[in-house]
């Protein structure tokens, strides 16, 4: 027998959000967090890759049925107040990988990061970025200047990875975009579409020159060293999509997008 849903209701501090969430808990009934065995989040994307986080921080993972209340809302839902519990209930799973990002800094400290889209290498300064790139230990790129660098997972290459002229990969592709921003050498290396198996490991060259900052999400660490990349399994994410109108059907669409 199949465990009795009990939901809990997150929103946005936004006032379309918060004026969502006040309808929704008149009509329906919702338990803390802490009580809960899945999550109904009003907002946008970030809200989702927000509260995303904060199970992964929380070591508390359980399916996330999102409805959009923001601009793009690519990761959520429309937003109806009828039939939650029948949307719910014939909703379809998506499992989704977060990445890892282990980070060095040049003061010798380390942090290990998730990002559900991408991890991202930014020049800190006027001055370009320098690195190295290493895949499954073997030096792919000895050098290479750029403005910057991504890794993003297939939930996340519609997102920034896009934007910077990256491919869009299908969910459940086992693929990881590799994409570099304004490269200036190779001049012609427009990146790589690798196995989600693949460990990926830069080094920036010169970084007190030349200082880059690591980003997973929303979360940002300056005046990084070396930057290790790799798909997290232990980890995997479940969001809940209206059957017709799910996120691969979406990751397709946006590839006819002109």
């Amino acid at each position: 027998m199949s465990e009795e849903p009990r939901r809990a209701l997150l929103a946005s501090p936004t006032q379309a959000a918060r004026a969502a969430e006040e309808r929704l808990r008149a009509a329906y009934d919702f338990v803390p967090v802490e009580q809960a065995n899945m999550i109904i989040a009003l907002g946008g994307d970030g809200f989702m890759l927000q509260t995303l986080h904060s199970m992964l921080e929380g070591h508390r993972i359980m399916p996330v049925f999102g409805m959009n209340l923001g601009t793009v809302g690519f990761l959520m839902n429309e937003w109806r107040l009828e039939r939650l519990e029948q949307r719910i209930e014939a909703a379809k799973p998506f499992k989704v990988n977060p990445l890892r990002m282990t980070v060095d800094t040049v003061d010798g400290e380390r942090f290990s990061i998730p990002a559900i889209n991408e991890v991202s290498l930014l020049r800190e300064t006027r001055q370009t970025a320098k690195l190295e790139v290493h895949v499954n230990g073997r030096t792919a790129l000895s050098e290479l200047v750029c403005d910057g660098v991504l890794v993003a997972t297939p939930a996340g290459s519609t997102a920034y990875n896009l934007s910077a002229h990256g491919p869009i990969l299908p969910l459940g592709s086992g693929l990881v975009a590799l994409t570099p921003i304004s490269p200036f050498r190779p001049r012609r290396w427009r990146g790589a579409i690798l196995p989600e198996s693949t460990a990926i490991r830069f080094t920036v060259l010169d970084p007190v020159k030349r200082p880059v900052s690591a980003v997973a999400d929303q979360r940002e660490v300056r005046d990084v060293a070396q930057v290790e990349v790799q798909i997290d399994r232990g980890t995997p994410l479940t969001l809940l999509f209206d059957p017709e109108h799910t996120l691969d059907d979406r990751i397709a669409a946006e590839q006819f997008i002109a």
